[in-house]
């Protein structure tokens, strides 16, 4: 029995258990089960000697972002409309075969724009080149998953399914879960808070179907089975996504109402060029980046170049971003904007910065 056999089988056992409090530590091991064999799936496979060819592209600009979605829900044409880069649209499907990079320069920041061949039902498996693009998919900093609006809920669904069955977990912060593999000493188990999904007993089985007998396990927060599994395995992914429906001018205004509401969703119409200026705000949004503009002393601050970083970045990460041995040299530096109690404020290395501060940095 092949690894996806054992993969559908133990799917079906999931779909028939009932779950209750008896069935609980039985569903927890097949679980477990599942995540191992997924994992043994997508590692490479020592007999293949030829190559395959995949769709690395160079990472340039300030963040990257990937779009993701079945065929011919407009992939190709977002990327046509918000980048100089032309990707062949056509009305068929699979007229994208590789990725194909953009770039969106936007309030002065440059985001590569990757457009994935379309994913099909099984690309988890390795159907139509799928791993590779979820490959390239884990790679972004924000997924944008493009779907057809005429189409309903069934490819958002389907979609989903395929990335949490390759380790990306969308729109989902890491569980708040401490765990240590150790040499000895057995497994010590405890919880700052009330566990209603998971038991010491069931932790204990987990770890067991991993050979783990020797760990120290603490939970901070109230987690799943599965986001128990997750932090076993240690490979996952977690990273924004915004849900674009594409065709609004194809539905009823009712209709477009009510994804709109959605959380984590914007509507667009790629054919009529509705909405996709929110769309951009909201992108800048999930990728949370900060301009940071440089001043020299006794002159006005440059507005044309912006220094680019995350969300959170403090002085001393701007000092690496405009030469590496400034932070070793850095005296003190001058701060205006929204970070500031007053301007200028004298500030230190670990001062952290806000969007559109303006800074002059002061050398020993």
């Amino acid at each position: 029995m092949g690894i996806l056999e054992k993969i559908s089988e133990i799917e079906k056992e999931i779909a028939r258990t009932q779950k209750n409090k008896a069935t609980e530590y039985h569903l927890g091991l097949l679980k477990a089960k599942l995540a191992k064999y997924r994992a043994q799936l997508l590692e490479p496979s020592k007999s293949a000697s030829t190559k395959g060819e995949g769709f690395d592209v160079m990472k340039s600009g300030d963040a990257r972002v990937a779009l993701i979605g079945f065929p011919s829900v407009g992939k190709s044409t977002f990327l046509s409309l918000m980048t100089s880069t032309a990707s062949e649209a056509a009305s068929y499907e699979f007229t994208t075969l590789t990725c194909i990079p953009g770039v969106i320069e936007y309030k002065g920041a440059n985001i590569q724009l990757l457009d994935l061949p379309g994913i099909i039902e099984g690309a988890a498996q390795g159907k139509g080149r799928g791993r590779q693009v979820i490959a390239v998919a884990r790679t972004a900093d924000v997924v944008i998953m493009m779907l057809d609006a005429t189409k309903g809920e069934v490819q958002r669904s389907l979609l989903e399914k395929e990335l949490e069955s390759v380790g990306i977990r969308l729109n989902k912060h890491k569980p708040n879960i401490y765990f240590k593999p150790k040499k000895g000493g057995g497994i010590s188990f405890n919880s700052t808070v009330t566990l209603s999904q998971c038991s010491e007993k069931l932790v204990q089985l987990i770890l067991h179907e991993y050979k783990i007998f020797n760990a120290e396990v603490l939970f901070r927060e109230d987690c799943s089975p599965d986001e128990f599994i997750d932090v076993i395995v240690g490979n996952r992914v977690y990273m924004p996504c915004l849900y674009v429906y594409n065709k609004i001018d194809q539905i009823s205004m009712e209709e477009v109402d009510r994804l709109a509401r959605k959380p984590n969703s914007v509507v667009i119409s790629c054919g009529m060029k509705l909405n996709l200026d929110f769309l951009l705000e909201m992108l800048w949004e999930y990728l949370a980046l900060t301009c940071i503009y440089t001043k020299k002393r006794g002159q006005r601050p440059d507005f044309t170049d912006a220094i680019i970083l995350r969300k959170g970045a403090s002085v001393e990460h701007v000092c690496h971003r405009i030469h590496r041995t400034l932070a070793s040299q850095f005296k003190y530096a001058l701060v205006w904007g929204t970070s500031t109690k007053y301007s200028p404020q004298r500030v230190g290395l670990t001062h952290t910065m806000e969007h559109e501060d303006v800074i002059q940095i002061v050398k020993k």
